[in-house]
């Protein structure tokens, strides 16, 4: 094989990553380094496999079969973990003739919602998946450290290469108070039911609230949040708009005084980086990467408020704290202001990924 053939990267993503039905993180920077790695000297061959991952049905787990069969021998793989982990008696094979790199947004075991047993079985099959590859990438510090101690991984085969963010201008919100911002798929993880408990305690104060995120991912916990605004008489303040991306997702980004997130898991945060990069504080859960994605200034000081994960009374506190102090809304926003200079783009990415790439045993650098 050429030289010119090693360097090159085939990249195995979802089939649903260029859906704007479901955005999600883990798709926009797959789609990103799908594009980036080019320009890094790494030309990409992109393959985009449909199933109900990391649950697949027969067809889809022989179509992945299929894909990984067409690679030649010795190429760089670098497949999304949602697709690789859960089958790892697809993938382990393959990994004794190619060099495997897979990607972990998050860790299976953590998403929210299967039963004890069933996640215990998904993180066995992960186990299973990245103890046969050549390199493992997480998107945070935090994660690397969690697969390392969670499935045994030599530390220096997980990498890090953090999501980047594009400079965007600045948010000039509604009032710099009561716009609030949540965005992320409606599911158990991402925590919007403990948001909507947390706004009903404090229904006497001036606030509007829009969740924007999927709704096809999780229908039960969709069902739950919309039982919720209903349960406390919120429908007229806070809003399910269902997904937004491109312009009209900039727009809700616009006119946010106040990102939340709530969740109850996470990796990395994407959507924090996000409205940093248009100067809008964060509210959120001190739950996985994200206290990491948040950062602190050169004063040690946070761009945001951080609660306590899981915790509707410290979230409703800190939504109190929020709305009844504009001392402290003016600071937060100065100090936002302050890190959307220090936030590293999706070069920085590439950079990593390419990195972890070049010293993989036998790959041109």
């Amino acid at each position: 094989m050429s030289d010119g053939s090693l360097r090159s990267v085939h990249v195995v993503v979802p089939g649903d990553v260029d859906d704007d039905a479901v955005p999600s993180g883990g798709n926009l920077y797959d789609r990103r380094i799908c594009r980036g790695l080019p320009a890094t000297g790494r030309p990409v061959r992109e393959f985009a496999v449909a199933g109900g991952w990391p649950r697949p049905d027969g067809a889809a787990r022989a179509s992945l079969a299929r894909t990984l069969a067409t690679v030649p021998d010795g190429a760089v793989v670098l497949v999304d973990g949602l697709v690789a982990c859960g089958v790892p008696d697809v993938v382990v094979p393959q990994a004794r003739r190619l060099q495997l790199v897979v990607l972990v947004h998050l860790p299976l075991g953590d998403e929210v919602g299967p039963a004890p047993a069933a996640a215990a079985e998904l993180a066995a099959l992960e186990r299973s998946t990245l103890q046969a590859a050549s390199a493992v990438v997480a998107t945070s510090r935090w994660a690397a450290r969690r697969l390392v101690q969670h499935h045994g991984l030599g530390a220096d085969r997980v990498h890090v290469a953090a999501p980047g963010v594009d400079r965007a201008p600045l948010a000039p919100g509604t009032d710099g108070a009561t716009r609030l911002l949540c965005v992320g798929a409606v599911t158990a993880t991402k925590g919007q039911d403990l948001l909507v408990e947390a706004l009903a305690t404090a229904a006497d104060l001036p606030w509007r609230c829009d969740l924007v995120g999927p709704l096809r991912r999780d229908p039960a916990q969709v069902a739950a949040v919309r039982r919720g605004i209903e349960r406390h008489g919120l429908a007229g303040r806070l809003r399910l708009t269902g997904p937004r991306t491109g312009a009209r997702l900039a727009a809700a980004y616009a006119a946010a005084d106040l990102l939340v997130l709530p969740s109850r898991a996470e990796s990395y945060g994407m959507v924090v980086t996000e409205a940093l990069a248009r100067g809008i504080p964060v509210l959120a859960a001190a739950v996985g990467g994200v206290p990491e994605t948040l950062g602190r200034d050169p004063d040690g000081r946070v761009p945001g408020i951080v609660a306590p994960p899981a915790d509707v009374p410290a979230l409703a506190a800190a939504l109190r704290r929020w709305l009844g102090s504009p001392a402290l809304r003016e600071q937060l926003r100065s100090v936002a202001q302050e890190q959307r200079d220090r936030l590293d783009g999706w070069e920085a990415t590439f950079r990593c990924l390419t990195g972890v790439l070049d010293r993989l045993p036998g790959t041109p650098g």
